[in-house]
């Protein structure tokens, strides 16, 4: 009989009857409600109804629709709608769901039931927005419904935090402080930047859990990103005081003055999370590698460095360890030892090539070309063959101005991967500056094939014709270049110069060279273009004034002292001029221009 008291419960809240305290009662009040009569139809539509109801208890939807449909037909009410609405729902029939729930409020706009399977209705169909509308509505009924400002807030969090925000607050000024809102407002805080806020929030969560040491620790990264660096190592503090053997809290201390750039400090918790046994080797080397790689901008760190992998070496007699060991003694110039440690390292691990190509690159783009050069040399005698070895070897020599040393590794780069666009390019680079201009041209030709559109290469290209003096040539790669980037610095520097050296177009030459100094202003050639632009015109004051500049910024380069000793003598200063030109060829003994300008004493 229990069973049977459960399924008519439906029948009364759908139809608004008072709750009856016997089983007849129930039937005879809704069969009040429908058309207050005892008519076939009548008593059919009530059957169909309950008949409905039990099935949908049953969870036999399908067959509970077809019973309410039934009734739908004698008698079409408010709430048959809403139980067929619900029974669509739970098949996962949205529009029929959404069809007769909407219904259901047409007939009757003051239940909150109906109004909250809609929404869920358009939530699960992702209409977000409709399903915010309803729930506001339901809101507009009852200001005090929780559930509906949840469901609001939820829907509002992807899109509208702010809004969602505001819904929480709300919440919690009906229910009080609760768990499940300050997690969700400080998170959202939290994603909006306010750290401030997001770090007030957890601060109540504390007063609901004050021992909570996981609350504790958000706290401290709250105001970590706040920048309340000092809050921050208080609450961090705290936690190390009560839980001393708490490596997250101890790491999260490191990483608060990380963020204040106090790489010593934090080396001290690094430290003691390194002695740990239950650490892994993985982590270990994570945190040897921050502070090697930031050794590079703080010598100071390198000993720090040193200690930690010195420590990880106790433990291990990894391969990983050896390699930066090795690089660290080359830190500190002592070549004997890094030689030591990479022969260990090659011997460990005399199959992956893929370290030193890493600690090569590594140096390679921290521009210690010296060190990559190193390395990569060490890294060659077990891997002649791998294109990446040749190929930043190659480019580290290439970079010291090592050009014939380099030649033959970006050759071989070449001949391993010759669709490279960067071993093309350095290889035809390198072969420009050994003066080999026509091999040059040959590889630059084939870089752009592969890379039509490439404005680097362009401009290296019309370098070398610019160097065969090949003007027509020159001037057309130039001409495409800046088709491609009209606001390139060194194309517009490099193609102004080449126009002032023939003295044509100076005009224009000397509107690129403004083009490439607007991009870097304190450039030295760019300045000594300019100066030898006007020294061409004749403005032999103002190419003075910014050869001066040039060699200012830049420091004495044969080149840049030469254009300034033609100046001089151009402004009538012969012994000054010639002075200036010995000093260029002291720098340049090769320099045949130079050495007939000192014998004739002319231009």
């Amino acid at each position: 009989m229990r069973w049977i008291l459960i399924s008519f419960v439906p029948v009364i809240f759908l139809f608004g009857c008072s709750a009856p305290k016997q089983i007849t009662k129930t039937e005879n009040s809704a069969a009040n409600y429908f058309s207050n009569d005892t008519s076939a139809s009548a008593k059919a539509a009530l059957n169909s109804f309950i008949d409905g109801s039990i099935a949908e208890a049953k969870g036999d939807y399908a067959n509970a629709i077809i019973d309410l449909q039934d009734a739908l037909r004698i008698e079409p009410r408010a709430g048959i709608y809403y139980a067929l609405a619900k029974n669509y729902f739970y098949l996962n029939r949205l529009p029929l769901a959404l069809e007769n729930a909407k219904k259901a409020i047409a007939l009757d706009s003051t239940k909150i039931a109906y109004y909250n399977l809609l929404s869920d209705i358009y939530t699960t169909g992702m209409q977000f927005d409709s399903s915010a509308v309803v729930l506001n509505k339901i809101i507009s009924l009852d200001s005090t419904d929780v559930d509906a400002y949840y469901k609001l807030a939820n829907i509002y969090e992807s899109n509208k935090p702010l809004n969602a925000i505001e819904i929480y607050n709300k919440i919690t000024k009906l229910i009080g402080l609760d768990w499940n809102v300050l997690i969700h407002v400080a998170e959202l805080q939290g994603n909006l930047g306010n750290f401030d806020k997001a770090a007030a929030t957890i601060q109540q969560l504390l007063t609901i859990d004050p021992g909570n040491s996981a609350l504790q620790k958000l706290l401290a990264e709250y105001y970590q990103r706040a920048k309340k660096y000092d809050d921050a190592l208080k609450v961090i503090d705290d936690v190390i005081s009560l839980y001393p053997n708490d490596l997250d809290a101890h790491e999260r201390k490191a990483q608060i003055y990380i963020a204040e750039n106090d790489w010593k400090d934090a080396s001290k918790e690094y430290s003691f999370i390194l002695e740990q046994p239950s650490v892994s080797f993985d982590i270990k080397m994570k945190i040897g590698d921050a502070f090697f790689e930031q050794s590079f901008k703080d010598s100071s760190l390198t000993p720090i460095a040193e200690d930690f992998f010195k420590k990880i070496d106790k433990d291990t007699s990894a391969w990983q360890v050896k390699m930066y060991l090795g690089a660290i003694a080359i830190n500190e110039k002592n070549d004997s030892l890094a030689i030591e440690e990479f022969k260990q390292a090659s011997k460990l691990a005399s199959w992956n090539v893929d370290v030193w190509v890493r600690l090569g690159g590594l140096y390679f783009d921290s521009h210690k070309y010296e060190e990559a050069e190193k390395v990569m040399k060490e890294a060659y005698t077990s891997f002649p063959n791998d294109f990446r070895v040749n190929l930043i070897l190659g480019l580290s020599l290439a970079q010291q101005n090592k050009n014939e040393d380099a030649e033959p590794y970006l050759k071989k780069a070449v001949e391993l991967n010759p669709k490279d666009l960067n071993a093309l390019s350095a290889y035809a680079f390198t072969l420009s500056q050994l003066k080999e201009n026509d091999e040059a041209i040959v590889y630059l030709k084939k870089a752009l094939d592969i890379s039509p559109n490439d404005v680097n290469l362009l401009g290296t290209l019309g370098l070398v014709y610019d160097t065969k003096k090949n003007w027509a040539a020159c001037d057309s790669i130039y001409e495409r270049a800046l088709q491609l980037d009209s606001a390139n610095a060194l194309i517009n520097n490099n193609y102004a110069y080449s126009l002032s050296e023939r003295g044509i177009q100076l005009d224009r030459a000397l509107n690129m060279v403004n083009i490439a100094l607007k991009a870097d202003s304190n450039n030295s050639a760019y300045l000594d273009t300019k100066g030898w632009i006007y020294f061409k015109m004749g403005n032999y004051k103002d190419a003075k004034k910014f050869i001066n500049q040039a060699l200012k910024l830049g420091g004495e380069k044969p080149d840049l002292l030469q254009h300034l000793g033609d100046v001089e003598y151009k402004m009538g200063n012969i012994n000054q001029a010639k002075s200036i030109w010995e000093k260029a060829l002291g720098m340049d003994k090769n320099n045949n221009d130079l050495k007939e300008r000192i014998e004739k004493g002319i231009i």
